[in-house]
């Protein structure tokens, strides 16, 4: 997790994002992640992994979401992201290096599923 304040994550997150539109922003970083994720299954000699819910369903799930919800969200896709750039940099040195990499990359892979599904538990709606 991040030692910034909400507000201050949430200013970077808007000019980082260049977007007004939250949702919009955080579908297309969901969507990036997953290609990541594909890339990643790959290097772990897994096949590429459905990303269920799709990005549709995924935006479809923030635009009921609450706010709280948002952030949570907002700030797991952060956390995944910050996880995956270094694990992919050192798995693709690994890679050109000649070494195998399947080990570390099922252990990233399995890492990238468990913060995924906190994701995905964060913005389900609750029931009535």
């Amino acid at each position: 997790m991040s030692a910034m304040s909400p507000e201050a994550m949430r200013e970077m997150r808007k000019i980082a994002g260049g977007s007004d539109d939250p949702v919009s922003t955080m579908s297309r970083r969901w969507d990036a992640l997953h290609e990541t994720a594909n890339r990643l299954a790959q290097m772990a000699h897994l096949s590429p992994g459905r990303h269920l819910p799709t990005t549709d369903a995924f935006s479809e799930m923030l635009d009921h979401a609450t706010g709280w919800q948002r952030e949570v969200a907002a700030q797991g896709i952060d956390d995944i992201d910050a996880m995956m750039q270094p694990g992919m940099a050192a798995l693709t040195t690994l890679v050109q290096r000649g070494q195998d990499a399947t080990a570390p990359a099922l252990a990233l892979w399995c890492e990238f599923h468990h913060a995924r599904d906190a994701v995905l538990s964060a913005v389900r709606p609750y029931p009535a």
